[in-house]
């Protein structure tokens, strides 16, 4: 399983995030954090957001809120449904299968 290893805030939303596999890339993060509740915080305070670091292999904010990786990974969307999902790893390992 890829996992985030290291995590830098960019410009608003848009976050450098490295892989385990060593893959890097720019998300921006702004529909998985377009919800209220726990992402309100990290959405409505650019300093709150510049917090954010890894932890247990994902991107976190101080006050618990985090993006799952897999999400991350594979550039799902938010409330990806798992025919999205199945999709997506296929589509992944297809990638992966030809570059070998």
């Amino acid at each position: 399983m890829i996992r985030v290893k290291d995590v830098e805030p960019l410009e608003g939303t848009i976050l450098h995030v490295t892989f385990t596999n060593g893959e890097q890339r720019d998300i921006d993060v702004a529909p998985y954090i377009s919800a209220g509740g726990i992402f309100a915080r990290v959405r409505d305070d650019p300093a709150f957001f510049r917090e954010v670091h890894v932890a247990l292999g994902t991107v976190a904010w101080p006050n618990g809120a985090d993006i799952d990786p897999d999400v991350l990974y594979l550039g799902l969307p938010p409330h990806a449904s798992e025919e999205q999902w199945r999709a997506a790893v296929k589509a992944r390992q297809s990638t992966e299968q030809r570059a070998a």
